[in-house]
């Protein structure tokens, strides 16, 4: 069932993994886009009408190779001098502000005094490229995107900036550049909506703005994407239709991180919200056709399985919008929809947010 799998408790918190789910047996053919009705005439997004036999060919994570350049730093004491900042510190130090701060509980504005003392964290840091991603980057060492998220402290928009040391495990190792592709392409089926929702955002300069989203983008959006305003309204229901497996545990280790809705293949699949599509691509073996919509204030929602996508990363949407329609693609024997809510990267019960029926 799609969105159903063994998560590995082991794992620190928020690190979700799909390794060893997927059935041995190959997936299900997936079906051919329905044609082209009046019904989907002046739809958003109706002129894309993205065939996930396709998907997105090359995802934002994978734009920009990444340079393993992380370097030792032992731990250690700093005194602050007249003049200092915490910037040039972090870059003197090789461990950049972001971990100071943490370190010595510092807050804005970060003034610091002559004579202060800061303490350096010891450990392994990577100097953030131009358009490299926490997706990216996890996979150049080898390490776990969430186990970096949590080891860094970092939170919404997840927005990497050109310099930012990050810390990285203590078992992380830079892989030979043939093992980084092996290794990203075995990732497609390891990577979680957690993962791709919070790692997938292209690093950008400390000054720079990451891009408005659009309603139609003229071209691929391979840029940081904005954040959408707060959201605080209501979610709707993605499409109408039997609930064929119910959020939570389903067997000893099994979780399901969200709904199945059972669908007849081509029916359209509606935005449970405004926001901003975050991915839409079928990179993710299990789900198939995948997309995610951000919709401000630590909400996503995650619609799996669809058969044709309407869609693309960086396309604003309203409540309501048909984003793509429902199909068999993934790790499912029948056509259906997977829908999932998460809120600050933690799965919710859809039924619990949804409107009575």
């Amino acid at each position: 069932m799609g969105g159903i799998y063994y998560r590995l408790w082991l794992l620190p918190l928020g690190v979700l993994s799909l390794a060893g789910c997927i059935p041995a047996a190959p997936g299900p053919a997936r079906p051919a886009a329905p044609p082209a009705t009046d019904a989907s005439a002046g739809e958003p997004g109706s002129d894309i009408r993205q065939d996930v036999t396709g998907g997105d060919a090359r995802p934002t994570w994978t734009l920009q190779p990444v340079v393993a350049n992380a370097r030792w730093v032992g731990g250690s004491l700093y005194t602050v001098r007249r003049g200092d900042t915490l910037r040039a510190i972090g870059a003197m130090t090789g461990v950049g502000s972001e971990a100071l701060a943490m370190e010595n509980d510092l807050a804005p504005p970060y003034a610091l005094l002559p004579g202060q003392q800061l303490r350096v964290p010891a450990g392994l840091y990577h100097r953030v490229a131009t358009g490299e991603t926490g997706i990216g980057i996890a996979a150049a060492y080898g390490v776990d995107w969430g186990e970096v998220i949590t080891i860094n402290a970092l939170s919404e928009p997840y927005i990497l900036r050109i310099g930012q040391r990050l810390r990285l495990p203590s078992h992380a190792r830079a892989l030979p550049p043939k093992e980084i592709d092996v290794a990203a392409r075995a990732a497609a089926f390891k990577l979680d909506i957690d993962d791709i929702a919070t790692g997938s955002q292209p690093a950008i300069a400390a000054a720079a703005r990451p891009a408005a989203a659009s309603a139609a983008p003229a071209k691929p959006v391979i840029t940081a994407i904005a954040e959408p305003a707060a959201f605080s309204g209501r979610f709707l229901w993605p499409l109408t239709g039997k609930i064929i497996a119910k959020f939570g545990p389903l067997a000893p280790g099994k979780v399901n991180d969200g709904i199945n809705i059972a669908a007849a293949t081509g029916t359209p699949i509606h935005a449970a919200a405004p926001g901003v599509v975050a991915y839409a691509g079928d990179q993710i073996g299990v789900y198939g056709g995948l997309i995610l919509i951000n919709h401000g204030g630590g909400w996503v929602s995650a619609y799996g399985h669809a058969g044709r996508i309407d869609v693309q990363r960086g396309q604003a949407v309203k409540a309501g919008d048909v984003i793509g329609r429902a199909g068999a693609s993934g790790q499912v024997q029948s056509p259906q929809l997977h829908f999932q809510l998460r809120k600050n990267r933690i799965p919710v019960d859809p039924l619990k947010q949804l409107p009575p029926r």
